[in-house]
């Protein structure tokens, strides 16, 4: 594995290397390069060195190396569902899903070749135009998770390219290979010299550095609600344009007139997907009190059937590490400590041969949970949720905004006056209503309080990346009248 840097494929400047293990496994998966700070200046010099050249294409051609990394990825798209399970530890349906979801990401951003405008104002008189029009910020830092390492590479790089910036991307050190993999299709498909650039190593090394420098004029980065704290800290200096998609915690809302086989499907989903480590996954499950008991055996039955282990053929796979595993160890232990009751799960599974050292744990029932509990008020990012029952439709609004997140809230209800109720009453910036997620290309992603700011997905994502800029014109041919400047001045 190599570094992205002006174009060349090559090792970090100290040939320093990180390890990276497979997480069913826990087994060595591959060593790649820890960058320097060296190596990110180079990385940055080369992104403002490349940018003027890459703008001045036109939006038309530059859709063009979008489209073409499309097909590039199609054509081997096999690879990357093969990577994502062995370095993300992704099942098998999960791994054609995320890669289905990077090809609608580059079609999507690739279509706006002609659809970014601007407007013409008139002045203060009808000889006088203001000119408003959007232009990109430069170099980009994009800085992706691990938690979809295929499709938030495709979901930063194709907006961040298509309006005209450069980029340099840092990915997690858990995911590395799968967006060195993107990457190389991108420089493939013909992005030229320095206008993308890829880095690898230590946040606590190169993040704040990064961040922080001089040449960087937007920062989009997807991950923890304290990273994102940090970054805003670092990035004030250089006053750069941040998009940030942090923590969440979304309530999973049942009432007493649901579908409760539909809502127990998108709950599976909601919670389950991806090992529950998902931005949007459903962190905590309110149910009315009349259907509460029901809905409740209905989702321990189920989730006792869930098959957990080797991604290729189970279900539900592995956490990403051995610090994730243990973090849901302990949120486990806790809800025990406090008495809440454990209807299923609560264990790693009994598994066998070389899964048997992976980081697997059972899906996870806790009952009666406390509102203030931790369970219910930290984001778990892992298998674990508690339930609550709710009265009425004050206690249900109430319960799901107490949260110092606001992302995703997912609502299972006939009543149209409690469906629009809800979507006024619950503050986060997706409701899901009678349906299960993830956010389409075509939708705003964004949330409320820690979970960030600006977003990502549809025209409105598009539009995070550029400024508005304004140029003013006078074309009347007209001596000025300038009130505070005396005519004696001018000869």
């Amino acid at each position: 594995m190599k570094l992205l840097i002006n174009g060349d494929w090559v090792n970090s400047a100290n040939e320093g290397e990180l390890e990276k293990y497979n997480p069913s496994t826990a087994k060595l998966f591959g060593k790649f390069p820890a960058a320097t700070k060296d190596d990110v200046n180079a990385a940055i010099d080369a992104a403002e060195e490349s940018f003027e050249s890459w703008y001045s294409k036109g939006s038309v051609e530059r859709s063009k190396v979008i489209y073409k990394t499309k097909e590039l990825i199609g054509k081997s798209r096999s690879e990357l569902e093969q990577l994502l399970q062995q370095e993300n530890g992704k099942t098998t349906i999960e791994a054609r899903q995320e890669t289905d979801g990077v090809l609608d990401q580059l079609q999507y951003y690739a279509e706006f070749a002609r659809k970014i405008t601007g407007e013409i104002v008139e002045g203060d008189t009808s000889l006088r135009k203001i000119f408003q029009y959007k232009v990109p910020y430069g170099v980009v830092v994009a800085l992706t998770p691990w938690n979809f390492p295929a499709a938030m590479v495709a979901r930063k790089l194709a907006p961040a390219l298509m309006t005209g910036n450069s980029v340099v991307l840092k990915p997690s050190s858990d995911t590395p290979f799968t967006a060195e993999w993107i990457v190389r299709k991108f420089a493939e498909a013909g992005v030229p010299k320095g206008v993308l650039n890829f880095v690898t190593g230590k946040g606590s090394e190169i993040g704040d550095y990064i961040v922080e420098h001089k040449k960087v004029g937007l920062v989009t980065m997807t991950g923890s609600t304290s990273t994102g704290q940090r970054i805003m800290s670092h990035a004030s200096s250089n006053m750069a344009k941040l998009i940030l998609e942090l923590g969440g915690k979304a309530p999973f809302m049942v009432w007493k007139d649901a579908d409760l086989k539909n809502a127990l499907r998108a709950f599976i989903w909601a919670k389950f997907w991806n090992t529950g480590q998902s931005c949007i996954a459903a962190e905590r499950l309110y149910v009315q009190s009349e259907v509460y008991d029901k809905f409740i055996g209905m989702v321990s039955q189920a989730l006792s059937k869930i098959r957990v282990g080797d991604p290729k053929t189970s279900d539900m796979g592995p956490l990403i590490n051995k610090g994730a595993l243990e973090t849901t160890e302990k949120f486990v232990e806790d809800a025990k400590a406090k008495g809440y009751k454990l209807l299923t799960g609560g264990e790693k599974p009994n598994l066998s041969g070389e899964f048997t050292k992976g980081y697997f744990y059972k899906p996870t029932l806790f009952s009666g949970v406390e509102q203030k509990s931790e369970i219910f008020q930290e984001e778990v990012f892992g298998p674990v949720i508690g339930a609550l029952p709710v009265e009425d439709e004050e206690e249900l609004f109430n319960y799901a905004n107490d949260s110092k997140y606001g992302l995703a809230s997912y609502l299972f209800a006939r009543d149209p006056n409690l469906i629009f109720k809800a979507s006024e009453r619950i503050r986060f910036g997706e409701v899901y209503v009678n349906m299960p997620g993830p956010e389409s290309s075509q939708g705003y992603h964004t949330g409320f309080r820690l979970t960030g700011q600006a977003g990502e997905g549809s025209k409105f994502g598009i539009e995070e990346y550029l400024h508005l800029k304004n140029v003013y014109v006078d074309y009347s041919g007209k001596d000025l009248n300038i009130e505070t400047v005396r005519e004696d001045l001018i000869e």
